[in-house]
């Protein structure tokens, strides 16, 4: 008797409710060890590399490359112990079934927790193992209507028959119709369902029920779009805008107050030729859908304030190039800066900080964890250098070559990405001299730079050709007034003008 295992897409952490598949790194038939990486995904986050939790022989995938999927949703199943498949359905075992559940590590996601242990075993009988429909003991279709299809052309596993209420009731769990259970007969699969506990509930992410909550959606009253009726965010934003439209149709229908005027109400433009008439539509999803959200809530949320100063960086400039000139590793001028901002958080600490709504306090962070803005073929990304108040600028400059290695590989993972109290934005590179930052929340503040050109300026009572740089600090207003924030970037500009200045405070 064969054991096929389900593996579902995991929970990734930080929130993440779906990703998109980039790349199958296995095929129906291909066997696989226990954490062998099996497919790439895209979240809102980063490129992600999934690995199984389950060794033996891959019987379905879930899926084609492109395809977002929710959290929870069936990705592959293992034929777990076995080596090779066999002709007729079955997969050839190493030992006996009640063995086969061990030859998994636990594993969802390897560096962000262990599934739950299996609580409940359903038995199904499908014509095969990479493809068919359950039937019960008689040989009867389990289900009538039809049935999600997966990639590899066989019904996904765990969707509902007609008229089933969904019972999805965590990130690992989704529903599955209730077959008549009995004896299994020969060839028939056993399948592992993860169910932590038992109730119907249609949302399993805290996003969303935040979401529904600031809009004041009624999540009982949504019928969602995902898998078995689970509500996805893209469900509570339909509500959301379906109702703003309800309201400004009832708006326009109140008679004007001055006059009684009859209003003809435009003729509705067929949804084709919104389409055509908007040109190209790009979905905003992946990184630049996450780029966007954060973007988006930063404004809505944070009461921001910007402010800028000029400063000669000629000796910034001239101290870089004989550190770097003494031998050793070199020293980026970006690491520099990290220090000088690592220097003046600590003397300024209202800004290493963050609000927290609920409580209506201010958290001052004891550790700066460092954000700098990465410019990469899929967006802009912000990796996260930890306790950077403790390094030198030989480990800055090490960490960050690192990091952006990673970044322009794709390769970096949500917790390079997460975290951050403080972020510092090299815009120079691009060109432009200034800009004003929008906070990355939920921090409280961003430094931005830009590029160091000539120019000319007042140096020793003369005028002189320097190196000038101009410095735009953005700050979260609830958490200090201006006089701190000027105090910081007055600090940042005179360490940038005089070095030495650094020295003091070290």
């Amino acid at each position: 008797m064969a054991q096929v295992l389900e593996f579902r897409l995991p929970d990734l952490g930080e929130g993440l409710t779906e990703a998109e598949i980039v790349r199958w790194l296995v095929d129906v038939g291909d066997v696989v060890a226990i954490d062998q990486p099996v497919v790439e995904v895209e979240t809102a986050k980063a490129m992600v590399e999934v690995p199984c939790p389950y060794a033996g022989v891959v019987t379905a995938r879930f899926g084609d490359e492109g395809a977002e999927l929710p959290v929870g949703a069936p990705l592959l199943t293992v034929a777990v112990g076995a080596t090779e498949p066999v002709p007729g359905g079955s997969a050839g075992t190493s030992g006996p079934a009640e063995s086969q559940v061990e030859e998994s590590s636990g594993n969802v996601l390897v560096g962000y927790g262990t599934g739950a242990p299996a609580a409940r075993r359903r038995r199904i009988r499908p014509s095969s193992l990479s493809g068919g429909r359950p039937a019960a003991s008689g040989g009867a279709p389990a289900a009538s209507g039809p049935e999600p299809v997966g990639s590899t052309g066989g019904p996904v596993p765990g969707a509902s028959a007609a008229g089933r209420e969904p019972v999805w009731d965590s990130a690992v769990e989704s529903p599955a119709p209730d077959a008549p259970r009995g004896t299994p007969a020969q060839g028939d699969v056993v399948l592992e369902t993860v169910r932590p506990h038992d109730g119907p509930v249609a949302v399993i992410s805290p996003l969303v029920r935040r979401l529904a909550r600031d809009n004041g959606v009624d999540l009982r009253a949504l019928r969602g779009s995902g898998p078995d009726g689970l509500i996805l965010r893209v469900d509570v934003e339909h509500a959301v805008r379906a109702r703003a439209g309800a309201a400004e149709q009832h708006v326009a229908a109140e008679p004007p107050v001055q006059a009684p005027v009859a209003v003809t109400a435009p003729a509705p433009v067929p949804a084709t030729a919104r389409r055509a008439a908007g040109g190209e539509r790009i979905p905003l999803r992946g990184v630049r859908g996450a780029v966007a959200d954060k973007l988006s809530r930063s404004r809505r949320e944070i009461p921001d304030a910007t402010c800028w100063v000029d400063a000669d960086a000629t000796e910034l400039m001239a101290a870089r190039k004989a550190m770097n000139a003494a031998g050793g590793p070199k020293v980026s001028l970006l690491a520099l800066l990290a220090r000088i901002c690592t220097a003046a958080l600590a003397r300024h600490p209202e800004l290493n900080s963050t609000v927290d709504l609920e409580a209506r306090e201010i958290v001052r962070l004891p550790e700066v964890h460092l954000g700098f803005a990465a410019q990469t073929d899929r967006g802009l990304v912000v990796p996260v250098v930890r306790d950077a108040q403790d390094r030198t600028a030989e480990s800055l400059t090490e960490e960050f070559a690192r990091l952006t290695d990673k970044a322009r590989q794709g390769a970096l993972t949500p917790a390079d990405l997460t975290g951050g109290t403080f972020t510092l934005n090299n815009y120079g590179v691009f060109g432009v001299d200034g800009s004003t930052p929008i906070i990355n929340h939920p921090e409280a503040a961003m430094l931005g730079v830009g590029r160091i050109v000539p120019k000319p300026w007042v140096h020793e009572g003369q005028l002189a050709v320097r190196q000038v740089v101009q410095l735009s600090l953005t700050f979260d207003h609830r958490v200090c007034d201006g006089g701190t924030a000027g105090g910081f970037l007055r600090y940042v500009a005179d360490c940038v003008e005089q070095p030495a200045v650094l020295l003091r405070t070290l």
